[in-house]
């Protein structure tokens, strides 16, 4: 955890010096991306927060939620973390959203990808999405490298 907090720290820094926010809506980092930003001093003054909706149930718990909102894309798309990077920077009223989905393992999900399989997306002044194959089954490992796969795509548009 230490790793991703020196480089939430770092998003930190760039954040504050541009007067700029972040929210995260994640799925398979389970809340470590969101926990790695709320781990640095200050984070409330560029930290919007985050959530984890890890299921088709947790989007439809959400308040006023249209499926609609999902465009079609089905979980663990570079288009779906993109419509929960989009969304959450959206519902927080924050600079950027970062969305993260995946299949951390030990299994690959019901939709065929394997463990080690995540989406991550940015969206803000650039979006950019990218998929990330770890080829292990190592579910906490496959976790904390999605949550810093997220961080890094998210300085990578920060510039």
């Amino acid at each position: 955890m230490h790793e991703l907090v020196d480089q939430a720290a770092r998003v930190a820094a760039l954040l504050s010096q541009r007067n700029e926010t972040v929210a995260v809506a994640e799925s398979s980092a389970g809340g470590l991306i969101t926990a790695a930003l709320l781990a640095v001093p200050g984070a409330s003054a560029w930290c919007r927060g985050g959530i984890v909706i890890y299921t088709k149930h947790g989007w439809q718990a959400l308040r006023d939620f249209d499926e609609r909102v999902l465009g079609g894309f089905r979980s663990a798309t570079e288009g779906n973390a993109l419509v929960r990077a989009r969304f959450i920077r959206g519902r927080m009223d924050a600079t950027w959203g970062i969305g993260e989905t995946g299949a951390a393992g030990p299994a690959g999900n019901r939709y065929g990808d394997p463990p080690g399989h995540a989406c991550i997306a940015v969206a803000g002044a650039s979006e950019r999405a990218v998929t990330l194959r770890t080829g292990s089954s190592e579910r906490l490992a496959n976790m904390q490298r999605f949550a810093g796969a997220a961080l890094q795509l998210f300085m990578d548009a920060l510039g």
